[in-house]
């Protein structure tokens, strides 16, 4: 296959909550805008596929889901992973023909075995390695980025391998750097943060990325990635990551998923986030329900110590409950007849929510959270009437469907 004919391919990579799917979602909705032939991979190490699920309420993907593959389960770095990129991207290939593919990878992905296939692959050209980092993580948890070389220093010492290596060494990997949440810090300590990281990759261009706002355009005047740039670093590091890419949670990371068709205390999971979301749970993310807010789905995204909450949309449940829903008497029939299939005790109400942590204290964090699912003396209150306090902010950001 000639080099023309090789398709380009970018991987967004990064730490936990660095604002990869953000990025994702504003490239696939410019594919759509520009007329661009877009295919898209997303990996979710956790069973719950919640970045694959926002993706699929994009109109693109919704008006043609062949052009995205989900992989779950697994890490995408892993051995495992790597098989189901393969089937995956060829899949991509044979089927959707795209000017360019873009993957997405979790957060706990290395780069290196990555970059090794595409080394490899005949069919696609990998044109680059694009890696996001939480500029206000940074400055919370290792001085604007001044602390991570000295605790990668500290753990080569050690013999250690950690969270810490691994967001430096996916900065090492990549072609591109861009720090996401700029605009919440001060210019003087931005260009702090620039230095800082760009210590760590030299040879790598840094950018400031806001919103997810990158043009799609740029993708295609990227060059194909230098692999001679990282040929001793892979050297070094490969007997290392032979060990890792077997681990399904490796760098000390675990996962909790926690299902359950009940809704949220409001004041209850308020005071839980507040009193014990630390910096070592790194990730929570899904789809949830409050007692107070019973007509909404809404978007769970936590990423470090913030919190965000979308609106989804109206759970069907609600559509049917609601006297003034306006729809036609075989729309509630097809509704009702689509709500018996469902298991839970409200219908299609129910909370999907996944969290990344330190294996130390994700359990501890996620049995918090289960704590504050109404109790069934707290149901029978609220089915009879009894409103729940709700601290929460009242304008929620709508997930939009550009």
């Amino acid at each position: 296959m000639s080099n023309r004919e090789r398709i380009p391919v970018v991987i967004l990579n990064g730490f936990l909550g660095s604002g990869k799917t953000t990025l994702f979602r504003n490239l696939i909705n410019q594919s759509k805008a520009k007329d661009i032939s877009l295919s898209a991979i997303v990996n979710d190490m956790s069973e719950l596929d919640v970045d694959g699920e926002i993706l699929g309420l994009s109109n693109v993907v919704e008006n043609d889901s062949d052009i995205l593959e989900s992989i779950s389960s697994c890490v995408l770095s892993s051995e495992k992973g790597i098989t189901q990129l393969n089937e995956s991207i060829h899949r991509l290939r044979i089927n959707q023909s795209p000017d360019i593919i873009v993957i997405e990878t979790s957060g706990s992905c290395h780069p290196m075995p990555l970059i090794e296939y595409f080394k490899s692959q005949l069919e696609f050209k990998l044109i680059g390695v694009l890696v996001l980092v939480d500029s206000l993580m940074l400055s919370h948890d290792f001085n604007y980025g001044q602390m991570l070389i000295p605790l990668f220093k500290k753990n080569l010492s050690e013999n250690k391998r950690d969270t810490i290596n691994l967001m430096v060494e996916q900065i090492m990997f990549c072609s591109h750097l861009f720090l996401t949440k700029s605009d919440r810090i001060e210019k003087s300590r931005l260009s702090d943060i620039a230095t800082h990281i760009q210590s760590i990759n030299p040879k790598a261009s840094v950018h400031n990325v806001l919103f997810g706002r990158l043009d799609i355009q740029s993708l295609f005047e990227l060059s194909e990635y230098n692999y001679s740039n990282v040929a001793q670093l892979i050297n070094e590091l490969r007997p290392v990551l032979k060990l890792e890419q077997v681990t399904e949670r490796p760098f000390g990371l675990g996962t909790k998923v926690i299902k359950d068709d009940r809704p949220f205390h409001p004041e209850r999971l308020w005071d839980v986030c507040h009193n014990y979301l630390g910096k070592h749970i790194y990730r929570s993310k899904g789809f949830f329900w409050m007692a107070s807010r019973r007509k909404y789905s809404l978007l769970w995204n936590q990423a470090a110590g913030g919190i965000s909450l979308e609106l989804i949309g109206t759970w069907k449940a609600a559509v049917v409950e609601d006297k003034n829903n306006g729809l036609l008497d075989q729309e509630i029939a097809l509704l009702k007849e689509q709500l018996l299939e469902e298991k839970g005790r409200f219908g299609d109400r129910h909370c999907d929510l996944t969290v990344i942590g330190d294996l130390s204290h994700v359990d501890i964090f996620a049995d918090k959270l289960k704590s504050c699912f109404l109790t069934n003396d707290e149901i029978d209150l609220w089915n009879n009437g009894y409103e729940f306090r709700d601290p929460w902010p009242q304008k929620i950001v709508t997930l939009k469907k550009e």
